[in-house]
Formats: C-alpha cells, sequence, structure tokens
C-alpha cells in the first residue's frame, strides 16, 4: 500500500542541493532544483555506491561525485544502469514522499 509521509519543510534543502532524509526505515536523496522543482530518488548509486545527496544537480538530473554517472532524476535513467525514483510533492512547504513502508 502507497502512503504519503512528511519529510520536512523544502527550506532545509538549499536551491540546487541534495539532502539525505530518512523515512521509516528507508533512506532517500532528495533534490531541490533551481527551477523549484522537488525530487527523491535512492541514496546511492548503483555502479559503485557513491552519495548521491553530494552530486551536483542539473536542469533535471544528478551527477554521483564518485565516477560521473549521471541520472534523469525524473525518471532514473542513467547511461548503463538507473536509480529508483520516490514520487515527492510540496504542500505547505512541506515535502511529501509517496511510497509503501516495510
Amino acid at each position: 500500500m502507497i502512503d504519503s509521509h512528511s519529510i520536512g519543510p523544502l527550506s532545509q534543502i538549499p536551491v540546487g542541493e541534495g539532502r539525505n532524509m530518512v523515512v521509516g526505515d528507508r533512506t532517500l536523496a532528495v533534490f531541490h532544483l533551481h527551477g523549484g522543482e522537488v525530487y527523491a530518488t535512492q541514496p546511492t548509486c548503483p555502479h559503485r555506491g557513491g552519495p548521491l545527496a553530494d552530486g551536483l544537480t542539473g536542469t533535471h538530473t544528478i551527477m554521483c561525485p564518485l565516477h560521473d554517472r549521471v541520472f534523469d532524476l525524473r525518471t532514473g535513467a542513467g547511461p548503463d544502469c538507473s536509480i529508483t525514483v520516490v514520487p515527492v510533492r510540496v504542500q505547505d512547504g512541506m515535502m511529501v514522499v509517496e511510497m509503501a513502508m516495510a
């Protein structure tokens, strides 16, 4: 079952950056892009385990800080592997993810 989970105010993530956030027993990398969009993904790169929240953001992308793999934050698609994307929205200044809890 998919539920909504508040993960905190959008203001805690500077524009153009990402932060790891814990939701229940899961960690997500959450990104606040320059265009105002917010995305959430798995926290590590599937290639070598790089911390995605520390990567460089683009228009709709994140670059792994370890090996320059670029992933589309809208779809999770990458050059030779992909990441899991979790739906997130902003409601009254709070970030809300849509996901099932274990």
